[in-house]
C-alpha cells in the first residue's frame, strides 16, 4: 500500500484508523470471520512497518501493484511440488 498524507497526520493515526476502519468492514461483510475467532478477534497484527519514498517511488508502486503476481506464483509453484 502506498499512501501520501500531510504532514501534519501521524503515521501511526493514520494506521490505527486504517486498519480499524478495515477490520470492522470486514467483520460485518464476512460475520463468519469473528465467529470463528480465526485471529483471536483481531483481524490485523499490532505492528506495521512504514518507510518514507525518495527516488525509489516508482520501483516501490511497480513492486505493490505487481506483488498479489508474485504471490500467485509462489502458490502455484507449492502446489505443483505437492503434487509431485
Amino acid at each position: 500500500l502506498v499512501v501520501r498524507t500531510p504532514p501534519s497526520l501521524s503515521v501511526s493515526e493514520l494506521m490505527g484508523t486504517l486498519k480499524g476502519r478495515t477490520a470492522i468492514r470486514l467483520f460485518n461483510k464476512f460475520p463468519y470471520l469473528r465467529k470463528k475467532k480465526l485471529w483471536g478477534n483481531h483481524f490485523w497484527q499490532r505492528g506495521y512497518f512504514v518507510d518514507s519514498v525518495g527516488a525509489n517511488e516508482e520501483i516501490i508502486r511497480r513492486y505493490v501493484k505487481h506483488q498479489d503476481r508474485k504471490a500467485k506464483e509462489d502458490a502455484e509453484r507449492q502446489q505443483q511440488l505437492e503434487l509431485s
